[in-house]
């Protein structure tokens, strides 16, 4: 766990405003590459290894679902352009490049137990295959010294996760290979095999060979993940000179459970390290990612020496930045934020190191100190990044985010870059602060807000089902840069957190407490319905909608709601997010509800033409003035996302009629195109934008939903968008 010293320090790294801080130097996303660009008729696509040109002006990624290689030109770095695309025959598994020349280590596996691979090399820049060498079995990472004379690479021969449930050991074993270059070529003469068997105390006979990496010296660092160990191997002499168990750790203050909460206070003991990437910090210090692909993993990333002292630890460090910023993968809990992959590199007279966190979807960046490392702040990427290359020389870094949605609706792999200068860091957007028991404030899928009736920039905002256990009120202090989620206050009945509520809108209820709305589905036993409760969220009062509305109900139910008038005169407001089964094709139902006489109503309300294959609904309602404002959205995301929006409806036009019979037509205006807003950030426009508040200054702020982090990159955005 990290020290008392260390939290305090991480936390307030985290909280910095950045106005106090623009003189410093950042990683802000300057621009994302969509990498299906490269490969349009492949059914999937991804970017998992990624290297660089030697002049920093091309990006090579590993494509292993469509079987190649793929190019991005980022002679202009702010907007990359397609490079192109190579079949290789086989899965690449990864990719270096010495000068003119890329090397590609390709699976060609018929099963687990008949592994085999080749090494294939190609010339950049006619795109053309120089020879293809026969591996004796399956890749993984490959790696090049620093005089660009030896490549090394992990023969894996994968483990079949589905044989006894993955236990090892299971023939065959893996091994290293090193290959010298005769004048930049590789020769059948020029291989060489390195066994590592015998070496750990796990499984020893069989070597689970994972990722390599060279240091000045010609030592090659060599991780052994399921056996829990670091070989280093003479590159030159080709022989096993020293290694060390990675040992096990405790880990405390982290989240254990994968129950809807996120809960801080629980503890592992005795976790086994299991390194995925290594690099070497320098000759004598090595640090490794701690994924754990069997038995757990310390949820973080190690520096040893070359002896196998542990000089640094991260503790539960990735985990606690992780759920500050909104990123915490609850619905994943046995190995936290899952560090993958790593990048450590010189800018100027800072070494940094970067740390992929495959399941949180963040960058970690730390500063190499000599000692222990100081967290600088964390990115965000893609869904799921793996690779990174460092390109200093032009001050940039660039991941590969291997996950492919498209076929689900989702979001396909892109590429994205980063640029280090001098300015503010645009990211987060929104974060938490620690809570009273010295945990992190857990949060994530902000569903819908509302604005403090008096404090200008206060608001308040809750989460969806994806935190179903433990619903929540958030207070987000918007005067400060990033905003802050303050304070979290739980949804309870009968003094325990209420259950079966999917909380998707909030208003003030004029008494110091909210309404809540609540989408529901009567197929899995959760209520259409509103909930009163006070402020310290405790429900009061529970308002299930009424047969002649439920009559006609669908999954799309309540996505906001707002209160007009005081006291006996108030009126709640619901947006309903789609047709229900009685409306006509394109038309929503605005529901009202008076809490003083139980009368409900609705009128209609006309929605903008869907997408092909796509859905528009509403996401958000908040009354301000004569106006009812609300979000209108397609479900689309990145390049296809074409309709985020705030439109606005007269008070005056929100006449209810009676439900079951013919609705009123109301008229909308729209107030902002959110599109550009989503984009400014150099990644890709998401598809949830769910919350809008108008505070007491009259100053709208709107936020994503990033769906607890489950098939989504992670990414809250909060933004002003002006007096309304």
């Amino acid at each position: 766990m990290l020290s008392s010293k260390s939290l305090l320090a991480l936390t307030a790294t985290l909280l910095a405003g950045t106005a106090s801080v623009a003189a410093a130097e950042h990683f802000n996303r300057i621009a994302s590459f969509p990498v299906e660009l490269n490969n349009p008729e492949a059914e999937a696509s991804s970017s998992e290894i990624i290297t660089a040109t030697d002049d920093g002006m091309m990006l090579i990624y590993s494509d292993s679902p469509a079987g190649g290689i793929g190019f991005v030109d980022i002679t202009d770095a702010r907007a990359p352009k397609q490079g192109g695309f190579m079949d290789m025959g086989g899965e690449p598994t990864s990719v270096t490049v010495i000068g003119g020349k890329a090397y590609v280590a390709v699976n060609t596996s018929e099963s687990f137990v008949a592994p085999s691979g080749k090494l294939v090399v190609v010339d950049i820049a006619t795109k053309a295959v120089d020879g293809e060498f026969e591996l004796g079995g399956q890749p993984d990472s490959i790696a090049h010294n620093k005089d660009n004379t030896i490549l090394a690479i992990a023969i894996e021969n994968e483990r079949d996760e589905d044989v006894n449930d993955g236990a090892i050991p299971q023939a065959p074993s893996g091994w290293l290979t090193l290959v010298t270059l005769t004048d930049g070529a590789v020769t059948e003469a020029g291989i060489k095999r390195v066994e590592l068997t015998g070496l750990s105390e796990v499984a020893p006979d069989d070597a689970e060979v994972e990722f390599v990496a060279f240091n000045d010296a010609d030592e090659v660092a060599v991780t052994l993940q399921e056996n829990n160990w670091v070989a280093i191997v003479d590159a030159k002499a080709g022989t096993v000179t020293g290694g060390f168990s990675a040992g096990t750790t405790g880990v405390e203050g982290v989240d254990t459970k994968k129950d809807g909460i996120i809960d801080f206070s629980g503890a592992l003991t005795d976790v086994p390290r299991e390194p995925d990437a290594v690099k070497w910090l320098d000759n004598d210090r090595l640090v490794v990612a701690n994924e754990g692909d069997l038995d757990g993993g310390s949820r973080g990333f190690t520096i040893f020496g070359r002896d196998g002292t542990v000089l640094f630890d991260s503790g539960n460090a990735l985990d606690v930045q992780a759920a500050l910023l909104g990123h915490y993968p609850d619905f994943r809990n046995k190995k936290g934020v899952e560090p993958e992959g790593l990048e450590v590199a010189a800018f100027g007279d800072s070494r940094y190191i970067f740390v992929a966190e495959e399941r949180s979807s963040l960058i970690a960046i730390y500063k190499d100190t000599g000692a222990e490392p100081e967290y600088v702040q964390s990115v965000p990427s893609g869904i799921s990044p793996e690779g990174l290359i460092a390109i200093p020389e032009r001050n940039l870094l660039a991941t590969a985010n291997e996950v492919d949605l498209r076929e689900d609706g989702g979001v396909g792999s892109h590429v994205m870059l980063y640029e280090l200068a001098e300015g503010e860091a645009a990211y987060p957007q929104l974060i938490s602060e620690m809570g009273e028991d010295g945990h992190p404030i857990g949060w994530a899928a902000i569903s819908g807000a509302v604005a403090d009736a008096e404090k200008p920039g206060i608001l308040y905002a809750v989460s969806d089902s994806a935190l179903s256990g433990a619903p929540a009120i958030y207070e987000i202090d918007a005067t400060a840069v990033p905003a802050r989620i303050v304070k979290k206050t739980i949804v309870t009945r009968g003094g325990v957190a209420a259950q079966k509520l999917d909380l998707e809108g909030i208003t003030l209820d004029g008494e110091g407490g909210f309404w809540l709305g609540s989408e529901g589905d009567t197929s899995e036993l959760t209520p259409h319905a509103l909930f009163r409760v006070n402020a310290d969220g405790e429900i009061e009062e529970e308002v299930a909608f009424p047969a002649a509305l439920l009559a006609a109900e669908t999954r799309s139910g309540t996505e906001g709601v707002t209160a007009i008038g005081s006291g006996d005169e108030m009126t709640l407001w619901i947006a309903i997010q789609r047709e229900w089964k009685d409306d006509e094709k394109g038309f929503v139902k605005l529901v009202s509800y008076k809490p003083a006489s139980g009368e409900w109503g609705a009128v209609r309300y006309k929605l903008e033409a869907a997408p092909e294959g796509g859905w528009v609904g509403l996401s958000e309602i908040t009354a301000h003035g004569d106006h009812v404002y609300l979000i209108e959205r397609d479900n689309q995301i990145a390049g296809k996302a074409a309709l985020k929006a705030i439109y606005r409806v007269p008070v005056s036009e929100l006449v209810p009629a009676e439900l079951g019979g013919e609705l009123p037509d109301v008229s909308k205006e729209l107030v902002r195109d959110l599109v550009p807003d989503l984009q400014a950030g150099n990644g890709y426009a998401v598809d949830k934008v769910e919350s809008l508040a108008i505070d007491a200054a009259g100053i709208g702020f709107v936020i994503t939903d990033n769906d607890g982090v489950d098939d989504s990159s992670g990414e809250t955005l909060f933004w002003s968008v002006g007096a309304l």
